[in-house]
């Protein structure tokens, strides 16, 4: 971090150098840079890192705008203002926002990309340099490992449905014999319960057939008591 804080100094340096025509009034004018921290982009894909700059108190109506490109323990000049390489850095300007257009990227692009603006002032603050965009630059080997990822757990979920569907079918294949059997234990419980209601219906009514049949048998003699009675 502290070479990379020493390498801001030295751009606002350098500024003095690559301008050229410095006119103006000193002190007034003023200048100041936002960009965005991080983007991440894929590989073989083109991306835009965004700059955007006020300004206040200055002569000249449009500033020099100068990219950098901070790596692990170096810099370089991307477009100061010329671009070096132009069929893979493009700066696009409309206004105040600027845009640099990087075409192609691979794994080395991944870089700290500094976004300079300098007006022809002399004032110290005419020429400022933004915070930098971390750009992460994604293979196609991460891509496809995070493929093969989904392709894992799907198999792996179907896998799981299908040994589920064959352990219940072992299951209900080991546990249908006892059900039968304890269905067929029901079935002569309840025949058993049939029979010996049929019994015990059986013996009330034999019962009840004998006292109708001893009724009977009683109600003559009682008839001829009560004829000799009336006789007497």
């Amino acid at each position: 971090m502290a070479s990379f804080n020493k390498f801001k100094n030295v751009l606002m340096l350098a500024f003095d150098w690559i301008l050229y025509g410095a006119a103006g009034v000193a002190g007034h004018c003023q200048v100041t840079v936002a960009q965005p921290r991080f983007q991440q982009a894929d590989s073989s894909m083109n991306v835009s890192l965004p700059c955007s700059f006020s300004a206040s108190g200055c002569s000249s109506p449009q500033p020099e705008v100068l990219w950098f490109r901070f790596l692990t323990s170096t810099h370089q000049g991307l477009c100061t203002p010329g671009c070096t390489d132009h069929q893979k850095y493009k700066v696009h300007s409309a206004g105040n926002n600027i845009l640099l257009q990087i075409k192609d990227l691979t794994e080395d692009d991944s870089a700290v990309y500094i976004c300079g603006i300098a007006f022809s002032d002399s004032s110290p603050l005419s020429k400022q340099t933004g915070d930098g965009t971390v750009l992460t630059v994604t293979g196609s080997g991460k891509q496809l490992s995070h493929g093969k990822l989904i392709s894992m757990i799907t198999a792996s979920t179907l896998l799981f449905l299908y040994s589920s569907a064959v352990l219940i079918s072992f299951v209900v294949y080991k546990l249908k014999p006892k059900l039968q059997k304890k269905s067929g234990k029901d079935q002569t419980t309840e025949n058993c319960k049939i029979n010996s209601g049929r019994k015990i219906f059986q013996a009330i009514a034999q019962e009840l057939q004998k006292q109708r049949y001893a009724q009977h048998q009683q109600q003559p003699e009682d008839l001829e008591d009560d004829t000799v009675y009336q006789n007497r």
